[in-house]
């Protein structure tokens, strides 16, 4: 869906679910400018029982001037418009959440409009955006208010609305993992003041309580050095600062902080050892029931009900603590972790493999950026740091992946080929230069290149989840689960890899 779709109705109501939070607040506000910038007769709504009380949520609608109203009733919501009696809206449409859901106090219009990052509960209609991948909602209505071609910048207020509701919604940024989130984050130009005055107003007595309550309930696993706390129902920013005072104590490696509320749960996880990645811990805990992300430190998640319930788990604080437990345990208990540099494979039951002559994409770094410069690359699958060498070579993988590798690997590798190079992925890796901070799309630079049919390798199935941190990079590791492949180099055994499924068949022929 575009915004300017919007733009065939005249009088529009933008919703919000009850008892809105800041993405909500910052979404509905962001699309309610737009509309009036068009010249619509648009409001800004949100129904329930109870108006907004948090006094953070209240400092926002004030110090960014969001104009929106509490309103209860069908009746209220027509002479707010200006309508007349018994007149519906043209459109109706919701932000952070969809329409008929629990948590939307049900309003008539005459047409419907989704823009939402929730997971699809049910039918959408035509004029609708859900990308359940983003982290907040702000970051949908802030890409799509940029393919038509708005700086949002150009408003102070605006941006440092978006901002904060992707800052609240993702616990501090520590939830962050698709690009597009990320691109906003660093893009906005916002108020740090006014950012820094919600801060200090975001706790309030009562999760003061929570959150001690909370850690005085802590259980502590000291086979693997990890804890687990329940919290009562908060804002998932109590969860942040549970988890992260956690990580603090004693002998406590990584923790999984949840709460329990109506039509899901949310979660927040920390790690501060190599040995475990907040962000695949948190995908593992959600996996099959919600979605969880974040970064090598903190990262979160939400699961949801229905997807519980559907695996014939009740949903009582009991059973969700049983259903933490065995996932933690499963996670722990359920792991190979091979360390590279100081390990010895054997290849008896493996197979001899060779690599396929496949496409790929290579840029020569020194096009882009001076030799000396730390730079980021910006990917779908994460970001890829690395400092500009003389002979640094960025290669683009089948899949859009990309790596910073040396000439003299490159050239033992791949091939150059002299055809034009079209690039696979749907995100358009950016590079980043930590001196002035531009962004570059790489792939303007990109050459074509093969990979080299010309190595050998000794692989086999894995049946644990194991962990590999190559001698290359000693202090990440590499995931596969069961049913990836595991690899050696034929003659280099230091040089062990993880494939997944997919990409290894594509890329490798037995012998």
């Amino acid at each position: 869906m575009k915004l300017s779709q919007l733009l065939e109705y005249d009088n529009i109501i933008v919703q919000c679910h009850n008892n809105p939070d800041a993405d909500a607040l910052a979404s509905g506000f962001a699309v309610l400018k737009y509309l009036v910038r068009n010249g619509k007769n648009a409001k800004f709504v949100y129904g329930g029982n109870f108006e907004v009380a948090k006094s953070n949520l209240k400092l926002m609608i004030t110090d960014l001037a969001i104009n929106v109203s509490f309103v209860k009733t069908q009746e209220g919501l027509a002479e707010l418009l200006g309508l007349s009696e018994g007149e519906i809206p043209d459109l109706l449409v919701t932000v952070d959440g969809q329409y008929e859901e629990g948590n939307i106090q049900k309003f008539e219009a005459k047409n419907i409009a989704i823009i939402d990052h929730h997971q699809v509960e049910g039918p959408l209609p035509a004029l609708s955006e859900v990308r359940s991948y983003q982290a907040s909602c702000a970051t949908v209505v802030w890409d799509l208010l940029r393919a038509e071609g708005i700086d949002v910048n150009e408003d102070i207020k605006l941006s440092t609305a978006l901002y904060y509701g992707l800052l609240t919604d993702s616990n501090n940024f520590s939830e962050l993992h698709h690009p597009i989130d990320m691109d906003m984050r660093d893009e906005l130009k916002f108020s740090q003041a006014i950012i820094t005055k919600f801060k200090n107003s975001n706790i309030s007595q009562e999760e003061l309580r929570i959150a001690g309550i909370a850690l005085l309930g802590s259980e502590y696993y000291k086979d693997n050095h990890y804890a687990i706390v329940k919290t009562d129902p908060c804002d998932p920013n109590i969860l942040g600062i549970i988890s992260d005072m956690l990580l603090e104590v004693e002998d406590v490696e990584c923790c999984l902080v949840y709460s329990i509320h109506e039509g899901g749960i949310k979660i927040s996880v920390r790690s501060c050892v190599k040995e475990v990645k907040a962000d695949e811990l948190a995908q593992f805990i959600c996996e099959g029931v919600g979605n969880g992300g974040g970064h090598l430190i903190k990262a979160g998640g939400s699961i949801q009900r229905r997807l519980l319930e559907l695996q014939e788990l009740e949903y009582t604080p009991a059973a969700i603590q049983q259903f933490f437990r065995s996932r933690m345990q499963d996670y722990f208990y359920d792991n190979d972790i091979i360390y590279a540099s100081d390990y010895s494979i054997d290849t008896s039951d493996m197979q001899r493999y060779a690599r396929k002559s496949l496409k790929a994409g290579y840029v020569i770094a020194t096009d882009i950026l001076p030799i000396g410069v730390n730079a980021t690359i910006r990917t779908i699958q994460g970001d890829v740091k690395f400092e500009v060498e003389k002979d640094t070579i960025i290669v683009i993988g089948i899949r859009g992946e990309v790596t910073a590798i040396s000439k003299k690997q490159f050239d033992k590798y791949f091939i150059e080929d002299s055809s034009e190079y079209v690039y696979p992925g749907e995100y358009i890796p950016t590079i980043k230069s930590d001196i002035d901070g531009r962004n570059v799309e790489i792939t303007k630079h990109a050459h074509s290149c093969l990979t080299a049919g010309n190595s050998y390798m000794f692989a086999k199935e894995i049946n644990n989840r194991t962990k590999v941190f190559t001698k290359h990079d000693p202090e990440n590791y590499c995931l596969g689960k069961p049913g990836d492949y595991i690899g050696v180099l034929e003659g280099d055994t230091s040089e062990i890899f993880i494939f997944e499924r997919d990409i290894f068949k594509k890329m490798f022929d037995p012998i």
